[in-house]
């Protein structure tokens, strides 16, 4: 396509901004994202593209043949899903050797959903993997099946509050509360000698580690903007789940536990 109309080159602009923000809404690093911008619009048949992110919007801009189209579009916070990223990553393979056209691409991604894993497998699975965490530190096997319970139905809360769209500052916080409350089944009556291990490693899912290592990454490669809002999402999520777990401890010293 060496002769693109303004309406081809607006297609394939809205196009690539569209697998641009789907990459950064399911958690892709940004120099990711601007390589991926650009190897698809040099598929497409556009001369450059030029792209900048913030961590609520995309700006993305094609030029051709002195001619240029800007346009931007929302970001919106989904869950992480790197599923998503690896499928954007083989659309541009595809596209590059086999020559498709901007069609192709919007067909692809209108039909492009996440791969989820089996939701009750997850609850199993953070619940090992909390309850595992307090035996290392070197809990009894009253505060380990203690843990496993309260981080299983703490994943189980947090998945209903993201299935009703809660904002994920409130569902820290709620989850956080939760799990603080079936934990503290560890200091009734010494039923567990290690009833902090529980407490602290029942909160574990909720560590916002992908955010904090995005910012750096981010932070590191030049792009100040979204590592110091990746950072600050981060910090938020941390304040939310320690007031869900000081509510929670407060509730149990009023009732005297």
């Amino acid at each position: 396509m060496n002769n693109l109309t303004y309406q081809d080159q607006t297609i394939i602009t809205r196009g690539i901004i569209k697998a641009a923000v789907l990459m950064s809404e399911f958690g892709a690093e940004s120099i990711l994202i601007e390589q991926t911008a650009q190897r698809l619009g040099r598929a497409l048949g556009v001369d450059s593209v030029e792209i900048s992110l913030i961590p609520s919007a995309i700006v993305l801009t094609t030029l051709h043949n002195n001619q240029s189209v800007t346009t931007t579009r929302r970001v919106h916070h989904k869950p992480i899903n790197m599923s998503i990223v690896c499928e954007i990553q083989k659309i541009v393979i595809d596209i590059e050797k086999y020559d498709h056209d901007v069609k192709y691409l919007d067909e692809i991604l209108k039909n492009l959903n996440p791969n989820y894993y089996n939701r009750w497998l997850v609850v199993f699975m953070v619940g090992i993997a909390c309850a595992s965490f307090a035996y290392l530190q070197g809990s009894d096997w009253s505060a380990f099946f203690i843990t496993f319970l309260a981080s299983a139905t703490a994943m189980f809360v947090r998945q209903e509050l993201a299935k009703k769209r809660f904002v994920l500052i409130i569902t820290f916080g709620i989850t956080a509360f939760v799990a603080t409350l079936i934990a503290s089944i560890s200091q009734l009556n010494g039923i567990s000698s290690t009833p902090n291990i529980a407490l602290a490693s029942s909160v574990l899912l909720l560590a916002p580690g992908f955010s904090f290592v995005n910012s750096f990454l981010d932070a590191l490669k030049g792009y100040l903007m979204m590592g110091w809002g990746r950072w600050m999402e981060g910090i938020l999520l941390t304040i939310a789940t320690s007031i869900g777990i000081i509510i929670a401890m407060a509730i149990l010293n009023i009732k005297g536990w």
